[in-house]
């Protein structure tokens, strides 16, 4: 059974920066995609970034792109997601879902993932 992890979230001000962890277990996840999603009060979850575990390729939302980071940790079944420049329309709870079937040449999905976290809460003050 796959198990994710989320952790890292917290209170930053605005232009801030965190990094978020998400620790997965349960399976060899090298046919998988692993990505992170987010959801504000009132507001449905939305794709923020993606990565491939075998290929490495990213994807973003154009909301994050260049602000957020996302990677992964092979020997340790970890995945990243460094974000910078923080607003407050970054508050959110933020989850890390995985997706398998997922091979080397595939780019990184931004829908279709089956397996999710807890989630971990980010807020963003101005």
């Amino acid at each position: 059974q796959v198990q994710l992890v989320e952790s890292g979230g917290g209170l930053t001000q605005a232009g801030g920066s965190l990094r978020l962890s998400c620790g997965a277990s349960g399976r060899t996840f090298s046919s998988y995609a692993m990505g992170w999603f987010r959801q504000a009060p009132g507001k449905e979850r939305e794709f923020v970034a993606a990565i491939t575990w075998s290929g490495g390729r990213t994807a973003y939302a154009d909301s994050v792109k260049g602000r957020f980071t996302i990677s992964r940790d092979i020997a340790k079944n970890t995945v990243f997601l460094q974000m910078n420049s923080l607003t407050p329309e970054d508050t959110a709870v933020y989850y890390c879902p995985a997706r398998h079937g997922v091979r080397f040449s595939s780019p990184a999905p931004t829908i279709g993932y089956d397996y999710w976290g807890q989630g971990t809460q980010v807020t963003v003050s101005s």
